[in-house]
């Protein structure tokens, strides 16, 4: 169930990401680079959960300063994708390991500071500006952040046992 408040917000997305980064210090960068049959590795799957908690903060950015907001980015519509994906991680090939765990904790940190900073009221009193929809920015932010941390420990306890 879907966080309700600042508080559960905040809880969640700390130990969600908590037990991604437990598993993520287990892993060295040959593994983190292999890549799997869809052609991802560990290494692209925390660049891309890095790159949506800062496309969620662009939305609400964007949203907040009344300008147009492309979800899930500009040039692209919710079924595209898998394409958006792929050339995500085409642009993101350079990065080492190393490089995408930081870039994870910086987004980490940035999200965690962004719920940190917003009211009660900011982030669940109404549908986040922008938007289209009804979620409110607590919910754009639990989609971003904890579920996506959830996801990746899935993806990458799944490597794992594949691999080992």
């Amino acid at each position: 169930m879907a966080a309700q408040s600042k508080t559960e917000l905040l809880d969640l997305t700390r130990k969600e990401y908590a037990k991604l980064q437990k598993l993520v210090m287990q892993i060295e960068e040959p593994f983190a680079q292999l890549k799997d049959d869809e052609d991802t590795s560990v290494r692209d799957v925390i660049a891309h959960r890095a790159h949506w908690i800062d496309l969620f903060l662009g939305w609400y950015h964007d949203g907040l300063a009344g300008k147009p907001v492309f979800f899930p980015a500009e040039g692209y519509k919710w079924n595209e994708l898998s394409r958006y994906n792929a050339e995500l991680r085409q642009k993101q090939a350079h990065m080492s390991w190393e490089d995408a765990h930081r870039l994870l904790q910086d987004r980490y940190e940035a999200l965690t500071r962004f719920l940190e900073e917003r009211s009660e009221t900011e982030l669940y009193g109404g549908p986040m500006k922008g938007a289209k929809n009804n979620w409110t920015t607590g919910r754009w932010a639990e989609a971003a952040g904890p579920s996506h941390f959830r996801s990746a420990v899935r993806f990458i306890r799944a490597r794992l046992r594949a691999v080992g």
